[in-house]
C-alpha cells in the first residue's frame, strides 16, 4: 500500500494537505507548520519516504500507524484530531476543512486504519510520500 501526502504551503499555525492511496484521493491531512528549524511539539516531520507499521500506541492506548525512521523525530502516527493543538508533528486525518482545522477526524482516521490493516492481513508494507 502506498500513500502519498501532498502537502499546501504552510500558514502560521498549520500545513493543510491530501492523502492519496495507491494513487486515489483519501482524505485532508493537518500538521503542525514545515520549518527549517524543528521546534518541539510545533513543527511538521521532514518531507519524504517513510515505512509504517501498525502496533500499540502508549499514549492512545490501542493500535495505532507508526511512522519508522524519521529524521529528528520519534512517535509520529497518524490519528484523529481537528486542529494544529492536537498534533506534535503527527499526521491529523479529516474528510473535510474548515478555516482551522479539519473534520469528520475520526471516520477519515477509521476508514483509513481499516484500509492499513487490510493490506497488512494480505502481507503488503505501508509507505508514505511525504512532499
Amino acid at each position: 500500500m502506498n500513500l502519498e501526502l501532498k502537502r499546501e504551503p504552510s500558514t502560521a499555525d498549520c500545513t493543510f494537505g491530501k492523502l492519496y492511496v495507491d494513487g486515489v484521493y483519501q482524505c485532508e491531512t493537518l500538521e503542525d507548520v514545515v520549518r527549517e528549524v524543528k521546534i518541539k511539539g510545533e513543527t511538521a516531520i521532514p518531507a519524504g519516504r517513510y515505512r509504517i507499521i501498525v502496533n500499540h500506541s502508549q499514549r492512545f492506548g490501542k493500535d495505532m500507524p507508526l511512522l519508522l525512521n524519521v529524521p529528528g523525530f520519534e512517535g509520529i502516527r497518524i490519528h484523529s484530531g481537528n486542529i494544529a493543538a492536537d498534533t506534535e508533528g503527527c499526521i491529523l486525518v479529516g474528510t473535510t476543512r474548515s478555516d482551522v482545522g479539519i473534520l469528520n477526524s475520526r471516520v477519515a482516521f477509521n476508514e483509513l486504519f481499516q484500509d492499513m490493516l487490510d493490506a497488512l492481513n494480505v502481507g503488503e508494507q505501508i509507505w508514505i510520500e511525504i512532499g
